[in-house]
């Protein structure tokens, strides 16, 4: 079977010009510690908190922003801006993450 040369070029724009679909990056809260620690995302990723221990715990960034993770549940923030950020939880000051985001 012979291919048009033509068609490996039009397979290829197409591939690049399918939009990345923005992920969802989960960090388990346990035991008083982030897990995964250090994420990487790119702009549009929502990060997602699930905190397993029975109190609550805070994702907050110094002069940024701030999420509340209540005992048993989840919550999500969706990134909206390249850089890196580390946060801490406002209760607990020695739990810290670091997120690197990618635009």
């Amino acid at each position: 079977m012979v291919l048009s040369p033509h068609l490996g070029l039009s397979l290829a724009l197409v591939v690049m010009a399918t939009p990345v679909k923005a992920e969802t990056i989960q960090v388990t809260i346990d035991k008083l510690v982030f897990s995964p620690a250090s994420v990487e995302a790119k702009v549009g990723d929502t990060i997602k908190w699930v905190n397993k221990d029975a109190f609550a715990h805070t994702a907050t960034v110094k002069n940024g922003w701030e999420v509340m993770i209540p005992p048993k549940k989840s919550a999500s923030l969706t990134l909206k801006a390249a850089g890196t950020v580390d946060y801490f939880c406002r209760f607990h000051p020695n739990m810290t993450g670091h997120i690197a985001v990618a635009p």
